[in-house]
């Protein structure tokens, strides 16, 4: 499926390719033109969820009845796993573009902040959430960060958030971990969010706050990355086994021509 996004007037158009790989969207986007993009997105009169796709979310948005719709109703869904890229290409012929998470947001921030558009935080702990805030003033001075909150917060406290939210109205809402529910929390309070891009950044706060390295480019090139995670969780090594599930899903879509 193919999407066209109007990014200047006239006749003039950025085409975006949405294309799906063993059932689950992808999309194709350029870095040279997701500046004009993010700006013709923000002209829309409706809420903006983007998505950074990893294997893992790949895979359970092919089982999971919640995330699914999500993964399919999102504006841009981006991969950051270097064997969705790979398998675009084994399977599709798709040359797809791959993203640091850490790289895109930066970019994002960057973009935001040339036309002092808006920013709002919601998640981490409260001493990462205040670091992460003094830090991302000092780097984006013409960002404007029109509010943040905790993630921990409880259950009671979700309308006023999601009404505080509305009424900031941020260009961006950077969604990260303590959440309740991860990045289902945007799906499940799509409807009570303002327009405007959503996206969750997993632990970028702890990044933002130096209390996380980020993976090396070098690392994250050879897609590499998730090795650095299992020494943090080890349970994580049993990943291994997805993976190949999802080489073997590869090769029998490639042989009985079922995508």
């Amino acid at each position: 499926m193919d999407a066209e996004i109007n990014t200047r007037t006239g006749t003039d158009r950025i085409r975006i390719e949405r294309f799906n790989l063993l059932k689950v969207p992808l999309d194709i986007i350029p870095p040279e033109q997701l500046e004009d993009i993010i700006y013709d997105l923000l002209k829309t009169e409706t809420g903006q969820n983007v998505i950074l796709l990893s294997l893992w979310d790949m895979l359970r948005a092919r089982n999971n009845s919640e995330y699914r719709p999500y993964v399919q109703r999102a504006t841009m869904v981006i991969p950051i796993a270097k064997s969705l890229v790979g398998g675009a290409r084994f399977l599709l012929k798709k040359k797809a573009y791959r993203y640091m998470p850490f790289d895109f947001v930066i970019s994002l921030l960057s973009i935001l902040e040339k036309r002092e558009l808006s920013l709002y935080l919601l998640g981490g702990r409260i001493r990462t959430l205040k670091r992460a805030e003094k830090n991302l003033r000092q780097t984006f001075p013409r960002l404007r960060i029109v509010g943040r909150f905790v993630g921990n917060f409880k259950h009671h406290e979700e309308p006023t958030i999601l009404q505080a939210i509305r009424k900031a109205a941020p260009s961006l809402l950077l969604v990260g971990r303590g959440v309740k529910g991860g990045e289902r929390w945007i799906a499940r309070n799509d409807t009570g969010l303002n327009n405007g891009l959503r996206l969750w950044c997993s632990d970028l706060f702890d990044i933002f706050a130096e209390r996380k390295r980020r993976p090396s480019r070098r690392i994250f090139d050879r897609g590499l990355e998730w090795f650095g995670f299992c020494f943090q969780k080890p349970w994580r090594v049993f990943r291994i086994f997805p993976y190949f599930y999802y080489k073997l899903l590869l090769l029998s879509y490639r042989i009985f021509n079922l995508d």
